[in-house]
């Protein structure tokens, strides 16, 4: 494997758009859906009654909207899912267009998302110390902080997730992956104090900022947070005791997994960005934008302009391999990270709508594929029998079933035959 799982992060100073305009603060909320079950309809005009929480950052504002149905088991000898989620770190807007850019796709595509939120970008730099990162200084990042406009159209972007159905994560605060205080070294403890700091950002924006004209967060965060990804991919084993503790559900930190049917890790599904066909190299690329880059242009998020198109094409055609690889063999879920950057002309970022389009029309066809979240993910692989889940995790990395589906789980996976 030649992909790391170090990233580098692009400076988050101050945007060249203006922030999103925000409505002033109230009993109740604008809906941006047409039903809590419907995919389409934004901007309906309804509104949702918003009971405040704490000081008011955040409201609940009663069943999260545009949800999908609710699981089921798979029937004997039923063909699963092609389940695709594609993920965001960090989740903050700097006025690149890309925040919005994706949740449209998401909504002309009827996609579910996960967005995993650092929780000081909804804190001032002005109150810069009052985040305390374990074994760094007061105040420290190695992402910066976003302004107060780009705050104020972070916190709008969030809200609208919310509403059109999308998950709020977290990637927790600093971002801290190299020396001594690295996530990599961080205790059990230390990430207890990491995750508290995530959620008060993020809970006392309103605190932290002073400002009454804008809307709350339409969610409890305490109950909405039930996943994340460390930064860099590291420090999993310790933070999952800590993580358990949350009563998380999942995990995306994994250093780099296969396209197989997960597993739990300490009693949280393990849910690790995956190995996928690289076109044109000897070796397969994880899925994630950045990992993409680096095997293109190392450490260069500005590589002359003439290699672009040939790298879009490349990095399309590796997302849309690993869910082709998927959907025509064992039906592994495809997990895909991305972060809302620019590196190398936005190339990665065409990349992922590019694939985004082709999964999209697969399931336009017909085909039983679903782009959802990694909680609603989760939702179906709890509600599904341990015999059925241990027939598809007996499939390895593009392993068709033996004599089919309806063979191969049959009888609910009790006595099929052997792979």
């Amino acid at each position: 494997m030649r992909d790391i799982s170090r990233r580098g992060m692009v400076g988050l100073g101050a945007g060249a758009a203006a922030a999103l305009a925000l409505a002033g603060c109230g009993t109740a909320l604008q809906d941006g859906s047409s039903s809590a079950g419907g995919s389409k309809g934004r901007g309906t005009g309804r509104k949702r009654e918003a009971k405040p929480i704490g000081d008011g950052s955040t409201a609940h504002t009663g069943k999260q909207p545009r949800q999908p149905e609710k699981p089921r088991p798979l029937e004997a000898g039923e063909t699963p899912p092609q389940f695709v989620v594609f993920s965001w770190d960090g989740a903050g807007d700097v006025g690149n267009g890309l925040f919005p850019r994706f949740l449209k796709a998401a909504e002309d595509h009827d996609a579910h998302m996960t967005f995993f939120l650092s929780g000081i970008y909804l804190l001032p730099e002005s109150k810069k110390r009052m985040y305390l990162p374990p074994n760094n200084a007061p105040g420290a990042s190695d992402i910066g902080y976003l302004t107060d406009e780009h705050i104020k159209s972070t916190l709008g972007h969030i809200r609208q997730s919310w509403l059109d159905g999308h998950e709020m994560g977290t990637h927790f605060n600093g971002h801290f992956c190299g020396g001594s205080g690295s996530v990599a070294n961080w205790t059990p403890k230390q990430w207890r104090s990491e995750i508290d700091q995530a959620k008060s950002f993020v809970k006392e924006w309103r605190t932290n900022t002073g400002w009454t004209d804008v809307e709350p967060l339409p969610f409890d965060y305490d109950k909405e947070l039930v996943g994340a990804r460390t930064p860099c991919l590291l420090g999993q084993d310790n933070l999952l005791p800590t993580a358990r503790e949350f009563g998380w559900r999942y995990d995306s930190s994994s250093s780099g997994g296969l396209q197989v049917w997960p597993r739990k890790k300490q009693g949280i599904w393990d849910l690790p960005l995956q190995q996928i066909p690289f076109p044109g190299r000897g070796f397969e690329v994880l899925s994630m934008d950045y990992n993409i880059m680096y095997n293109q242009s190392q450490n260069s998020t500005k590589a002359p302009p003439a290699n672009y198109p040939a790298w879009r094409e490349q990095a399309t055609g590796a997302y849309v391999a690993g869910f082709q690889r998927a959907y025509e063999t064992n039906r592994a879920p495809l997990f895909i990270g991305n972060h809302f950057e620019e590196w190398n002309g936005g190339i990665y970022m065409d990349a992922v709508e590019e694939a985004l389009k082709h999964i999209a029309r697969e399931k336009e066809k017909g085909g039983d594929v679903r782009l959802v979240s990694f909680r609603q993910f989760v939702d179906w692989l709890d509600v599904q029998k341990p015999e059925v889940l241990a027939r598809l995790q007996s499939l390895g990395v593009g392993q068709e079933p033996a004599g089919g589906w309806k063979g191969f789980l049959a009888d609910g996976g009790k006595h099929s035959g052997t792979t």
